[in-house]
């Protein structure tokens, strides 16, 4: 079967999205009967040129005319079904366009872009959008695709009435050791690592640090790593700054690879003060690493409650205060028992094998409508 995927970037700093569609798309190709072609936009950083096989392709364009000349290249190769990632960009609205030109069957990964904070945010220029194209291009989709629950039923209440299937991302766990790692003790740490941006929270994490007792968070401090704006990055430093918390809290480059697992793994707690994800792959990465984490229900992780590995609270300063007050307060041999139930919780639900086999379902049940279908799949009741 022949699948093209379409994401705008997949450039090293572009987050999350680029690293789990990147990541997916390496695991379905040891998968013979697959053969995947990657669509994306030319940056300076991608996280790969190639993929193994002669038969597994990566298509970057410079300018959106080249868009074309790869739409008559997949026309020729007979593509099986397109695969978009996000909502809003130039590239998956031309693929949208495309498929539904010369029928043939797509998915839309909506990335969380069509949650209700998301959409609040330059809200006249989306309702225009999705007036325009954008409502089409998803109600046409053969499946919408949820990384969450919470995401299918924010789907569901626009009124969205195909089959949406529910597949997290994944991570591939053989890249975070297995044995329980070394913990930073002198001082403790709490790690925030992600894109530095108003949509993560940050300010609301500096403004609840400020008001815990200082005896109580004084063997602890915030390592804030991460890439933004540079005008963003710098009011962050002032206002840390100007509540003299700049011996506890430390705004950091970002980093990638072993470096990076190696601050997860030396954390005691990772945080994710977020007001909305459609999934937080941090917060998987920071659990392989045996790190308890907190995060918002901003963010689709109602799975850190169930499962004893972490903290699942309400948006805002006064939860997020309330809930480090106990944190700082936990004992080294409860912080270990979260931080194994954390690593057992991706083994079990959220490593790639387990994701890019429930992929593989959905692109086979596209494909054939009469087989059995999935149950990870929802139709609109």
């Amino acid at each position: 079967m022949k699948i093209a995927h379409f994401i705008q970037s997949i450039d090293i700093l572009t987050g999350g999205p680029a690293r789990s569609v990147t990541h997916l798309i390496k695991k379905i190709i040891s998968n013979p009967s697959f053969q995947i072609y990657l669509i994306t936009k030319k940056t300076s950083n991608p996280i790969l040129l190639e993929f193994e096989g002669i038969n597994n392709l990566i298509y970057f364009f410079k300018k959106r005319r080249n868009l074309n000349i790869i739409f008559n290249k997949l026309k020729s190769e007979e593509i099986d079904i397109l695969h978009g990632h996000g909502i809003w960009q130039y590239t998956v609205h031309k693929m949208s366009r495309f498929a539904q030109r010369n029928s043939i069957p797509y998915i839309i990964t909506t990335r969380g872009m069509l949650e209700p904070w998301a959409l609040k945010q330059n809200s006249f220029k989306k309702k225009l959008a999705l007036l325009i194209y954008q409502k089409k291009n998803i109600r046409e989709a053969s499946v919408i695709h949820a990384t969450a629950d919470m995401e299918s039923k924010q789907i569901r209440n626009l009124g969205f009435k195909n089959p949406i299937a529910v597949i997290p991302n994944g991570i591939n766990i053989n890249q975070y050791p297995k044995d329980y790692p070394i913990k930073s003790k002198n001082p403790k740490k709490i790690l925030f690592l992600s894109r530095i941006h108003f949509k993560k929270g940050i300010e609301n994490l500096i403004d609840a640090w400020r008001l815990i007792d200082n005896e109580k968070k004084k063997n602890w401090v915030i390592e804030i790593v991460g890439k933004g704006e540079t005008n963003y990055t710098e009011e962050l430093r002032k206002t840390i700054s100007q509540h003299k918390l700049s011996d506890k809290i430390f705004l950091k480059k970002p980093v990638y690879g072993n470096e990076k697992i190696k601050l997860y793994r030396e954390a005691s707690i990772f945080i994710l003060p977020t007001y909305s994800e459609n999934f937080g792959i941090v917060v998987a990465e920071a659990l392989a690493s045996y790190t308890p984490v907190i995060t918002t229900k901003g963010a689709p992780w109602e799975d850190l409650q169930k499962h004893n590995c972490g903290w699942w609270i309400e948006i805002g300063v006064k939860p997020l205060k309330n809930i480090l007050d106990n944190v700082l307060l936990k004992s080294n041999t409860e912080l270990i028992n979260m931080g194994t139930n954390g690593r057992k919780l991706i083994e079990k639900k959220y490593t790639m094998d387990v994701v890019s086999k429930q992929m593989l379902q959905l692109y086979n049940w596209i494909k054939n409508r009469h087989i059995k279908k999935p149950n990870f799949i929802n139709f609109d009741d």
